[in-house]
C-alpha cells in the first residue's frame, strides 16, 4: 500500500488499483469518521459542501473518486466493477485507512453500493446514511434506467456522452439537471471528461454497467433489517426519479431506520440541501436526538 498526496488530496493504491481521494475535517477528531459514497459518472467532489460544514463541527471526511466514469485513475483489468466488487473496493479503502466505526453516507447510485457492502461485510460500519439513491429493483430508476442502456459500450459511452460537453444539456432534464438545482458547470464538465477522453475509464464504467442487475439488488434488500446500527434515510421530496415512496419502503426495510424528508431537494440533497445533511449526518454520528425537521412516515 502505497500513498501520494497532491493539492487536490491524497492517492492510495489498493489491490484493484489507484484510488484519489479528499479529506476535509480535524485529523485527531474523536467523532466517528465519515466516508462518502457518490453516483456514476460523478465524483468525491460532489459533497464538498457538507464535508466543509462537517468540518466546522470537527468531524473528518473521506471521499474518494470511486470507479463509476468521473474517475481519472483507470482501476487494474482484474478488478471486479459488479456492484459488490465496488463494495469490496470500498471496504478495502476502510481497511487500508484502518477506519472503524464509520458513518457510511452513500447517494444515488453510491446508495445502492452502501446497500451492498453492508451486506458484505458491515464490522467498520457504526451507522448509515443514505439520501436519494438506488433500492430494490429501482437500480436505476427511468429515465436513467434508458440512458444507462445507451452507455453499455465503450464506442457508444464516448458518442452518447458528446451532447455533455454542453453546459445547456449537461445542466438540462435530459442530463444533471434531473438530479439538482444546484450545478457548477466547471464541476459537471469535470465529471464528464473522464469518460469523454480516456477509454480505460469508460471501460471501467462500461463493466459496471453491465453487472448491476435490479434482481441482485432486491436480493440485497431482503437482508437489510441485519444491519444492527442506525439509519439515517435523508430524502429530497422534489426528486423525479428516486420518488418519496421508496425512501419511504427503505425505511421499513432497515430495523432501526429514521426518515427525514427535505421538501425541495433533489436527488443530489448534498448540492440541494447541503446544510440539511450535514445536520443529520451529524447528529447520527454522535447519536443526539436532535430534531429531525420534516420527518416522514413512521409507519
Amino acid at each position: 500500500m502505497a500513498y501520494r498526496t497532491t493539492a487536490e488530496g491524497t492517492t492510495v493504491t489498493l489491490a484493484h488499483g489507484s484510488l484519489h481521494y479528499r479529506v476535509a475535517g480535524p485529523e485527531d477528531s474523536d467523532l466517528p469518521p465519515v466516508v462518502f459514497v457518490h453516483a456514476f459518472l460523478v465524483d468525491g467532489s460532489v459533497w464538498g459542501p457538507v464535508a466543509e460544514l462537517l468540518a466546522e463541527r470537527g468531524i473528518r471526511s473521506y471521499a474518494p473518486d470511486w470507479p463509476l466514469g468521473a474517475h481519472r485513475i483507470p482501476v487494474g483489468p482484474e478488478a471486479d466493477q459488479s456492484p459488490r466488487g465496488v463494495a469490496r473496493q470500498i471496504l478495502a479503502f476502510l481497511e487500508a485507512l484502518d477506519l472503524q466505526d464509520v458513518t457510511l453516507v452513500g447517494n444515488d447510485t453510491g446508495g445502492a453500493l452502501c446497500q451492498y457492502l453492508v451486506d458484505t461485510d458491515p464490522s467498520r460500519i457504526g451507522r448509515l446514511v443514505l439520501t436519494n439513491c438506488d433500492a430494490f429493483d429501482t437500480f436505476p430508476p427511468f429515465p436513467f434506467s434508458v440512458i444507462f442502456r445507451l452507455l453499455r459500450g465503450t464506442s457508444r459511452m464516448w458518442f452518447n456522452l458528446q451532447p455533455m460537453r454542453s453546459r445547456v444539456i449537461r445542466h438540462s432534464p435530459l442530463g444533471l439537471g434531473l438530479l439538482a438545482d444546484r450545478l457548477d458547470p466547471a464541476q459537471t464538465r469535470a465529471w464528464m471528461d473522464p469518460a469523454l477522453g480516456d477509454k480505460a475509464i469508460r471501460e471501467d464504467a462500461v463493466r459496471f454497467l453491465r453487472a448491476a442487475d435490479p434482481k441482485d439488488l432486491l436480493d440485497v434488500s431482503t437482508r437489510l433489517d441485519r444491519f444492527g446500527g442506525p439509519v439515517t434515510i435523508v430524502w429530497g421530496m422534489a426528486d423525479r426519479a428516486f420518488r418519496p415512496e421508496l425512501g419511504r419502503r427503505l425505511r421499513r426495510a432497515f430495523k432501526d431506520a429514521e426518515l427525514v424528508e427535505v421538501p425541495g431537494a433533489r436527488t443530489f440533497v448534498q448540492l440541494d440541501a447541503p446544510e440539511a445533511l450535514a445536520e443529520q449526518i451529524a447528529s447520527t454520528a454522535d447519536g443526539s436526538d436532535g430534531p429531525r425537521e420534516g420527518q416522514g412516515d413512521a409507519a
